[in-house]
């Protein structure tokens, strides 16, 4: 429970989410001092996703994860930059296959009428700490905050897509 309080994800998830990134460049280095487990450094940053104001300071996470300002800094954006660099593989929209299968079972699950209605999309502000140092304003949200926007697709026979 706390696990998931913390992370915002199940176990489940959180493992999977390393197994689809552990492998990236980002995560080696050419130095004698090792980088902390992937595992380690996936837990930072989702708890700093995962969390706003005061609890999503840098030092905050620092001081909750027992490391230094730094490491929160870099885990962080290494983690970004790993999954942004799975864009590719994992975003995509369903074939038309999929689509029909899909609407044939919401139109089997409800009734004919909502049967175009195979796909749903939400989205939600995830609040930044501060101004981004590249292109700033473009992510200042109608809330007068700067956030980025996160949208989630989703179709009742596909995984979860974001």
């Amino acid at each position: 429970k706390q696990f998931r309080r913390n992370l915002r994800v199940a176990p489940s998830t959180f493992d999977a989410l390393v197994e689809r990134i552990e492998g990236h460049s980002i995560f080696e280095n050419q130095s004698n001092s090792q980088q902390f487990p992937v595992e380690i450094q996936l837990a930072i940053a989702l708890y700093r996703f995962g969390h706003d104001g005061n609890a999503a300071l840098v030092e905050a996470v620092a001081q909750w994860a027992g490391v230094s300002v730094g490491l929160v800094v870099k885990s962080t954006r290494r983690v970004i930059i790993a999954f942004l660099a799975l864009h590719d593989t994992v975003v995509r929209w369903p074939s038309e296959d999929e689509k029909e299968e899909a609407r044939e079972w919401v139109e089997n699950q409800s009734c004919a009428a909502w049967r175009a209605g195979f796909c749903m999309v939400d989205g939600t502000l995830v609040p930044l700490f501060e101004k981004p140092g590249h292109h700033g304003e473009a992510y200042f949200d109608r809330k007068s905050n700067y956030s980025m926007n996160i949208q989630v697709s989703y179709s009742c026979f596909l995984p979860c897509s974001n």
